[in-house]
């Protein structure tokens, strides 16, 4: 595409194998720069190296992407022998170097399907006064088979915050949630701002792969139990008896405050996401898989749909309600006096 705006692509990163080498060749095409900050907050020290990089080879494989899959040097790696201080320092570490007209922050295991990708390039070059968007989110659960919905996705938290304008002055302020000012100070999203909705009517979203893997799952959870911030001292347990064992298969999302149910999922992957899955078996690249014999049994059982849509109906009671009455309405509008007439006889 001619005249498209630059991108730069802006990665955190801590532990994200068996991920990051397919997202960064995901984006590399769309990409003017990818900036990969890799290493850890103090809140995460525990599922980190003794001087605040990933236990896992991220680092390693960062930089033989670098030495093998960077013939346009798009790739920079900012790292340091220490922790961050919290992941705002990290983004904006990566911000702070970005000399693209767009700043896109992507987590390792979030993907975006290619066509979408340029729809969005194309939707930002017909218009320059867009100064963010947001996409709406599908979150795979275990397998690219299943997705989890609930009650905290509906309700706002399956919008995420992702791309924002960039230019001189313009200044990446916090992580949570991820928010860019111009030079004036102005919040971006008060701005031409684009929303996860708006982009769904288009066929756009992403594909966010953050309940995949057993040990993926269980590091963010580990995380999640020790971060002030999280409130959430129960994650390790959710990962245990919910992501493990299947046993609150009716609070099927990490954040279990709120209820969630597993679903079916029968569409299209990103092919790098699928590639992905597919070399994870390789004797040479191994990573536990969770099994799905019980998700399956879960997802065939009758009384287990029939709980899904009670549980997940009850967030909107009264459109649910409105649903039933319209209904019944439809029914009753058909049901004639003869055919009154003929009910009663029969009793």
């Amino acid at each position: 595409m001619s005249g498209i705006p630059g991108i730069t692509f802006g990665i955190i990163v801590l532990n994200g194998e068996p991920f990051i080498r397919y997202t960064l060749r995901a984006l590399y095409p769309y990409a003017q720069e990818i900036i990969a900050v890799e290493g850890a907050t103090p809140g995460a020290s525990n599922i980190a190296t003794g001087d605040g990089h990933s236990r896992d080879s991220t680092l390693e494989t960062l930089r033989d992407f670098k030495a093998r899959e960077d013939p346009d040097d798009k790739l920079q790696i900012v790292t340091r022998d220490g922790f961050w201080s919290e992941k705002d320092e990290m983004s904006q570490a990566y911000a702070e170097r970005a000399t693209g007209d767009y700043l896109w922050q992507v987590d390792a295991d979030e993907f975006y399907q290619p066509a979408d990708m340029e729809a969005v390039l194309g939707i930002l070059k017909a218009d320059p006064s867009i100064t963010a968007l947001s996409f709406d989110t599908i979150t795979f659960w275990g397998a690219p088979w299943y997705y989890v919905d609930s009650w905290y996705l509906r309700r706002g938290a399956a919008e995420y915050h992702r791309l924002f304008k960039w230019g001189a002055g313009y200044r990446y302020v916090t992580h949570r949630p991820p928010t860019v000012v111009d030079d004036e100070g102005r919040d971006l999203r008060e701005g031409r701002w684009i929303r996860g909705a708006e982009l769904r009517e288009r066929g756009i979203r992403m594909y966010h792969y953050s309940l995949l893997l057993p040990k993926q799952v269980l590091e963010k959870c580990e995380y999640y139990s020790r971060a002030e911030w999280a409130g959430r001292q129960g994650a390790l347990e959710w990962a245990h008896k919910a992501y493990m064992a299947l046993e609150r298969p009716y609070h099927l999302h990490n954040v279990d405050d709120y209820p969630g149910c597993l679903y079916r999922y029968q569409g299209e992957h990103p092919p790098a996401a699928l590639q992905m899955w597919g070399d994870i078996g390789a004797p040479d690249r191994a990573h536990e898989i969770r099994p799905t014999d019980d998700i399956e049994a879960l997802l065939n059982s009758w009384t287990y749909r029939g709980g899904r849509w009670l549980v997940m109906r009850a967030d909107r009671p009264a459109q649910t309600l409105r649903m039933l009455r319209r209904r019944l309405t439809r029914a009753l509008a058909r049901f004639t006096p003869r055919m009154l007439k003929d009910f009663i006889k029969r009793r």
